[in-house]
């Protein structure tokens, strides 16, 4: 009995049963573009809401960068590589709402989260001001520039890591055949309490298999509601 010979695409694809992020991202480049990255009524959503987003950051900025160097002395954005659309990778904008450093003081902090996401609902590294952009959502205001970029949108899946994305299997890569968002279903349907990786990846092919226009209205008015009612935050 003579063994089947891997082809050439399942020659390196997996290690230690992951997907081997070079060939999983070509693989994903190949894929036929999700029909909201080729929406130019998203995109004209994303600009319009982007320039509105901007100039609410710029009204509300001087008190947030007041109070946090009031409370914690540092800088006023904290930016980190992330993946977006088909594993491309870019920088995101946020207020910080940590200590400085604090990407070097995770490994002493406990995940209480399942899966390829770091969660901590009492994380030491956050700061008193902090926890209060948090809850509010204020900390992602900046994150309305991305949008403006073209490398989010304002609604679409969770934006994940580097790190994150290093070690997905085959199934995850699916959240990345469209733009990450601001908002999306994970928002409106749980936010923080959300703690279990797959939920999340659920939750992203979820948002892609009933996206439309009118989908993403939709969304952006529940998220509106659910960061007022400061529902799922901490």
């Amino acid at each position: 009995m003579t063994s089947q010979q891997p082809s050439a695409a399942d020659a390196s694809p997996l290690l230690g049963g992951r997907t081997n992020p070079v060939i999983a991202q070509s693989a994903a480049a190949a894929a036929p573009l999700h029909p909201s990255v080729t929406s130019s009524w998203k995109r004209l959503i994303d600009v319009v809401g982007a320039l509105v987003g901007l100039v609410l950051t710029t009204i509300i900025a001087i008190p947030i960068v007041i109070a946090i160097q009031f409370d914690n002395p540092g800088s006023i954005l904290y930016s980190q590589v992330r993946c977006g659309h088909q594993g491309k990778t870019f920088r995101i904008w946020k207020f910080r709402s940590m200590v400085r450093d604090a990407d070097r003081l995770q490994h002493l902090v406990n995940n209480e989260a399942q899966g390829l996401i770091f969660k901590n609902k009492n994380d030491p590294r956050i700061t008193r001001v902090g926890r209060f952009l948090r809850r509010t959502s204020l900390d992602e205001l900046p994150q309305f520039w991305n949008v403006l970029m073209g490398d989010m949108s304002l609604v679409g899946t969770r934006p994940p890591t580097v790190s994150e994305v290093m070690q997905y299997r085959r199934h995850h890569w699916q959240r990345l055949h469209v733009k990450p968002g601001i908002t999306g279903e994970w928002q409106v349907k749980g936010r923080s309490g959300v703690n279990d990786f797959e939920q999340i990846v659920a939750m992203d092919v979820s948002y892609q298999q009933h996206w439309s226009v009118w989908y993403d209205l939709s969304l952006i008015m529940q998220t509106i509601l659910v960061v007022l009612t400061r529902k799922g935050a901490y």
